[in-house]
């Protein structure tokens, strides 16, 4: 049995910006919220691993929706073990956070998890098939389409986690634009890392303030109802990676790669 104290571990080795707002919600928000983004941290870990080719990340992704649904409220023994059988092969350069995924689908509270599994299993497919055609992004469509799949669907599920918490109804549209401007500034931060693999993010012809024009009006139209929502928890989830990202285009608008520690810990402070 997982406990709350190792998914926090795990959470806090992988993610700067989520550990902080996660630890201060309530107990079983801080459960379900944060198994819930370790499931789709290890399908990004997936996607984004320096040494697997596309055909074995695309094999991996597909095995994994696979097995998940085969597992997912199944009483046959055997299919609690398909999951290490798809990592079986690669259980020696996979990360911990991905290896461990049936941790953190098992950690899911009762009530919410069917949808966190349905999540978890919708990114596998949707990962792969971005790793399939090798990123291709040509067009905003295809620079929306792709940010949906990674990012914006992640709104939609915190949407749902917090109706099943207590019954408040967050703006879904507004969550989508909270993933995508999120996942743009994360585009901009790493675009030099990402052309390393062979990767660009940016549809054809692209220029960089075209993608910071990108990232603001998605985090502004994120913002326009999420100031409205009065519920504090979700607000202690979603300000702070907020202000980081705004913080963030700010800075490397500046010239400076990315915010140092104290840039974050004065943001976290204020907020």
């Amino acid at each position: 049995m997982t406990h709350q104290s190792d998914v926090l571990r795990v959470l806090k080795e992988t993610s700067r910006t989520f550990f902080i707002p996660i630890v201060r919600l309530p107990v079983k928000l801080q459960e379900t919220i944060g198994a819930a983004y370790l499931c789709m941290r290890a399908i990004d870990e997936i996607e984004d691993h320096p040494t697997l080719d596309n055909q074995a990340k695309a094999a991996i992704l597909h095995g994994l929706s696979w097995a998940l649904q085969a597992q997912l409220a199944s009483d046959e023994p055997e299919n609690a073990f398909l999951v290490e059988a798809v990592f079986l092969p690669y259980q020696d350069i996979l990360p911990e956070v991905t290896l461990r995924i049936s941790d953190w689908l098992a950690h899911t509270p009762q009530g919410i998890a069917p949808r966190v599994w349905d999540a978890t299993i919708a990114m596998a497919d949707r990962m792969a098939y971005w790793v399939e055609n090798n990123w291709l992004i040509r067009s905003e469509a295809d620079l929306n389409s792709y940010t949906f799949s990674v990012a914006g669907a992640v709104g939609l599920l915190i949407c749902d986690i917090w109706a099943w918490f207590d019954g408040s109804q967050i703006d879904r549209l507004a969550a989508i634009h909270f993933g995508r401007g999120l996942q743009s500034v994360n585009i901009l931060r790493n675009r030099e890392e990402d052309a390393q693999r062979g990767v660009d993010f940016f549809p054809t012809d692209w220029t960089e303030k075209q993608m910071f024009v990108f990232a603001r009006k998605n985090i502004e139209q994120a913002k326009s109802s999420i100031n409205q929502v009065s519920h504090k928890s979700f607000r202690c989830l979603v300000d702070i990676p907020l202000a980081l990202a705004e913080a963030t285009l700010q800075a490397l608008e500046d010239g400076q790669p990315k915010l140092t520690r104290s840039q974050v810990l004065q943001i976290v402070g204020q907020i």
